[in-house]
């Protein structure tokens, strides 16, 4: 990969690679040897991509531990744009070691930081929204640790649109460091961002991160019409409403992923290329993160930089799932409280 076709991250000024290097699957989630898990992360540097995506939440710290003792093991950490998150629970019993306040977030930066064996995290994201946490107390205890220069930018991760324009409202308002990147779920299964998220990063000058071009699986090839097809059973217990095969949601994914394979094979690509390749041709996109769990899965994605899709290619993509459409709200991966909370819309 050369730098010729590294994007602009929004309008940062940092140069990113079209793929980031997602590292959920690094440890006790996917690949539990971490000697593995750091060959893959080498190859992929090597690679030139140049974006490293983890979270705290990620196997509790494993993840990032990896990628920590990777980078290490090089001793180029300044050429990698290193981010990660922080929300979700890492602890069973004490509700105060998660979420977006202040208390947590000063504390739990010093433990990323001493995982990943880094001085200073490029990119410290807000992993979901907690519309019960005022966002400028979010936002507040993130530009401190800026101007501590223990993180360089803040980002959003699956931020309705609303909350990405508040977030930008806010900090202008209170003088806080605004968010630069948004990471939706992204891909020709769950198009949903195009409607509103996509061309609200544009207006903003947000960089767009998409997560799971792949559809946690679903395009990577492995399904083709008139074979039995074969289920992950992890991602079925992890996430049943993502990937239930029984799922009337699930069974119109399937159908949506015959006929992709289809336009593929006389495309002449993998799915996969045409996927990740789909996304990556949205002009909102600073880069698409992949997340393998294997060797050869990284190598199954790498050179989609180069692949480019007609204009006919992308017709029959939209015939087949229309622009703005998600095929199975679970996909979206966040829920508005107000859909979920019967006590919210009822007295």
């Amino acid at each position: 990969m050369s730098f010729e076709h590294y994007r602009p991250l929004g309008r940062t000024g940092v140069q990113v690679s079209p793929l980031t290097l997602g590292a959920m699957m690094f440890g006790a989630w996917g690949n539990p040897d971490h000697d593995d898990s750091i060959a893959i992360i080498h190859r992929a540097l090597d690679a030139g991509i140049n974006v490293i995506d983890t979270a705290d939440v990620y196997a509790r710290g494993e993840s990032e531990e990896i990628v920590g003792k990777a980078l290490k093991a090089r001793g180029d950490r300044d050429d990698v744009f290193l981010a990660t998150k922080f929300h979700g629970s890492m602890h069973d019993e004490d509700p105060n070691q998660q979420g977006n306040s202040r208390r947590w977030i000063v504390r739990e930066v010093e433990a990323s930081l001493r995982r990943l064996q880094v001085d200073h995290i490029d990119l410290y994201q807000v992993h979901r929204p907690r519309p019960e946490v005022d966002i400028d107390e979010t936002l507040g205890a993130l530009t401190d640790l800026v101007r501590q220069g223990k993180i360089r930018y803040l980002g959003t991760s699956t931020f309705l649109p609303s909350q990405v324009v508040e977030a930008q409202w806010v900090a202008e308002k209170r003088g806080r460091e605004r968010p630069v990147t948004e990471q939706p779920p992204y891909s020709i299964l769950a198009r949903e961002v195009e409607r509103d998220i996509l061309p609200t990063a544009q207006k903003y000058g947000i960089g767009v991160l998409p997560w799971s071009p792949l559809a946690g699986g679903w395009l990577s090839g492995r399904y083709r019409r008139g074979e039995e097809p074969t289920y992950t059973s992890s991602r079925i217990d992890r996430q049943p409403a993502r990937h239930d095969p029984s799922s009337p949601e699930n069974k119109v994914k399937l159908e949506a992923v015959y006929q992709l394979q289809e336009l593929a094979d006389e495309a002449g690509l993998s799915l996969i290329h045409l996927a990740i390749g789909f996304v990556l041709a949205h002009p909102a996109i600073s880069s698409a993160i992949i997340g393998p769990r294997t060797m050869d899965q990284l190598e199954s994605q790498l050179g989609v930089e180069k692949v480019v899709l007609t204009a006919d290619v992308l017709d029959r993509i939209d015939e087949i799932v229309p622009p703005g459409t998600t095929l199975n709200e679970a996909d979206r991966g966040y829920a508005p409280p107000a859909l979920v909370e019967a006590a919210l819309r009822r007295r």
